[in-house]
């Protein structure tokens, strides 16, 4: 590790302890999570999937749309190494999945299908109380090792605590409730996209990122400017604008530089 890289895993830490604000987005925070890791720690995708209300688990944030569908299917087929991490609290991990086929028969064949021959899963967690799991993965194999998985374990453990402070988790039940809010949402931006993604002749993930910039540069919720876009009361022009070629524009997420 360099001092570049040093200097902006600090910065990283920084950024993901900092949620007492009182606009704090936890969609927002769980995809800037996912982003940071696919740029700290040289992954090809990154997920989070969180508790639900009724004890469930449930995709919250990709930082692809191959990685979304996964995380879908994981928690579907209620299979794989996320499943395994929330249900042990220890990590989980994987150099080869194509030889995890009798382990994780459901989630090993969608997870080559996709194209990722590796994965590891780290808990989200404060303690015994485990909220969801951070997971990695690598379209090679062989790629898994345990500097890149403890700091991975590290982005998630600040991120829990960032969650858990916020939320000042004195009562469980209000954190249950708003991690509850937080997956509802997660629907609506999906439709969200799907609108975009067909406004813009665009792909899901290009969709998504004129969703999340739009959403920053103009000082919204993602939530909600999600659900404008569903429910058909947003300017999609404004959000994916197109240059007189015909191409959408994404604008700059200023908050990466």
């Amino acid at each position: 590790m360099n001092d570049q890289h040093e200097q902006r895993l600090a910065r990283v830490l920084v950024e993901l302890a900092d949620t007492l604000v009182d606009d704090f987005d936890l969609l927002e925070f769980l995809s800037t999570l996912v982003q940071r890791c696919v740029e700290l720690l040289d992954v090809t995708a990154a997920g989070v999937v969180l508790a639900d209300q009724k004890g469930g688990l449930r995709m919250a944030a990709a930082s692809s749309e191959q990685a979304r569908l996964v995380e879908v299917l994981a928690v579907q087929a209620d299979d794989g190494p996320c499943l395994d991490c929330v249900h042990t609290g220890e990590p989980v991990l994987s150099a080869d999945l194509a030889a995890e086929a009798a382990r994780w028969p459901r989630f090993v064949p969608v997870a080559l299908e996709a194209g990722f021959h590796a994965a590891s899963a780290v808990p989200m967690r404060l303690r015994h109380n485990v909220i969801g799991s951070l997971n990695l993965l690598h379209t090679g194999p062989d790629v898994v090792d345990e500097a890149r998985v403890s700091l991975g374990q590290a982005l998630a453990d600040v991120a829990t605590i960032g969650i858990l402070q916020q939320r000042a988790v004195g009562n469980s039940t209000l954190l249950i409730e708003q991690l509850q809010t937080a997956l509802n949402s997660r629907v609506v931006i999906e439709q969200a996209k799907g609108v975009l993604s067909s406004h813009g002749g665009v792909d899901m993930d290009r969709a998504f990122s004129a969703l999340r910039s739009h959403a920053r540069s103009h000082n919204l919720r993602l939530s909600e400017l999600a659900r404008t876009v569903a429910e058909g009361t947003a300017d999609l022009n404004a959000i994916l604008p197109v240059t007189p070629h015909g191409r959408p524009v994404v604008e700059p997420d200023r908050r990466r530089q």
